[in-house]
């Protein structure tokens, strides 16, 4: 690896210090106020423009001039309810919060990008929005976002998520379907109490809920076509107060993930079916309460070999990564703009949301790079298009 020049080394400490204040002061989402106040004077600082836009929490830069095509970068700026356990010299500050996602490194790096765009800001070809989104952790950030109207216009999107999977100097992409779609659902079961000792008086609810939830699994292995990939996964099960007592009501809680948008729906259909089946024939009661989230991230072809193209150029060592189960709300934007989500490798780590998560901060630069490269060589082949 080439030794850094003056000017690239002190960008480096500044991202870094960012990425470490940031991590410091983690705020989970739509409480992202502090985090949102010191983008603004960063940006400010640097003389980029803000967006004046109805977001409480998070905000949309932009950088340009003219009227020229317009291409958006976005980041995630909250963190998660973990008790961090780095040990960290800036480890967590805030009791039960913690950067676990790197969200952290998201926003280090697309500042980076910002602060290197604002230096070149006369040559852009069209204007770049840079996106400090909010509440990406609860599935639903990118909505708000979007009834903001900080994105109206945009012709392209990139963003990006860091990877422990991969080494740092690696980067991952691929076109289609990358994450999934996440949707959470809540099962209440209600039987009859009665004393364990005579249960022929009540109706069982733990029973009617084990059956359906042994029964559940038969969507994925006997409804669906098996080539395409679903999991259901029951993730809590309460049910009961002491040990001989049947309780009246138990109550289940899980998740689906899916790539296909038609198996998406159906799956609640036939939840219901079994739910509702097993407990009319054990003389129960259960109702599904089903709680949409993010649909599947679908990256479209032309811009995700665009992406790996430009990282190419940058040295990264490029990958078609395989499909993942793991939810992101960018999926909301690529729903309404062409553009494409990556992944950049952060070196071996503990997992993503693990109390001890880390990330390789040498991965910082390049990454701002990268991103600035990608917004500017995007513009220049909108431009050409037009």
């Amino acid at each position: 690896m080439n030794p850094l020049n003056e000017k690239d080394q002190a960008l480096t400490s500044r991202l870094i210090e960012v990425r470490r204040n940031l991590h410091r002061e983690p705020e989970l989402a739509y409480e992202e106020f502090k985090t949102t106040g010191k983008l603004r004077e960063w940006l400010t600082n640097a003389n980029i423009h803000i967006l004046d836009l109805p977001l409480e929490t998070g905000l949309i830069a932009e950088i340009g001039q003219g009227s020229g095509p317009i291409v958006a970068i976005r980041c995630d700026i909250d963190a998660l309810p973990i008790e961090e356990q780095t040990e960290l010299p800036f480890a967590s500050e805030i009791p039960g919060k913690m950067h676990a996602c790197g969200h952290d490194f998201h926003t280090a790096t697309i500042l980076g990008a910002a602060l290197l765009l604002k230096e070149r800001e006369s040559e852009l070809t069209g204007r770049v929005r840079v996106l400090f989104q909010p509440a990406e952790e609860t599935g639903h950030g990118a909505e708000n976002v979007l009834a903001s109207g900080g994105l109206k216009d945009v012709a392209a999107i990139f963003g990006l998520h860091n990877s422990p999977d991969l080494p740092t100097g690696a980067f991952g992409t691929r076109t289609g379907a990358l994450t999934a779609g996440v949707d959470r659902f809540e099962i209440t079961v209600k039987g009859v109490g009665a004393h364990a000792a005579t249960p022929e008086k009540g109706v069982d609810a733990i029973v009617t809920a084990a059956q359906i939830i042994t029964m559940l699994q038969t969507i994925v292995s006997r409804q669906n076509n098996t080539i395409e990939p679903v999991v259901l996964s029951v993730t809590r099960i309460n049910g009961g107060f002491t040990w001989n007592v049947l309780p009246e009501k138990v109550e289940l809680e899980g998740t689906v993930r899916t790539y296909n948008e038609e198996i998406r729906r159906q799956i609640p259909l036939q939840m219901t079916r079994i739910i509702e089946g097993i407990a009319a024939g054990a003389g129960a009661e259960a109702q599904l309460h089903w709680y949409p989230g993010p649909p599947a991230t679908i990256n479209h072809g032309e811009w995700a070999d665009f992406a790996k193209e430009v990282a190419l150029e940058a040295g990264y060592d490029v990958h078609d990564i395989p499909l993942q189960m793991g939810g992101e709300d960018f999926s909301f934007y690529l729903q309404q703009i062409p553009g494409a989500f990556v992944n950049i490798g952060t070196g071996p780590a503990y997992a993503l949301h693990h109390p001890r998560f880390d990330v390789d901060e040498t991965a910082i630069l390049p990454a701002a790079k990268y991103f600035a490269n990608l917004a500017e060589q995007a513009l220049a082949k909108l431009q050409g298009k037009a």
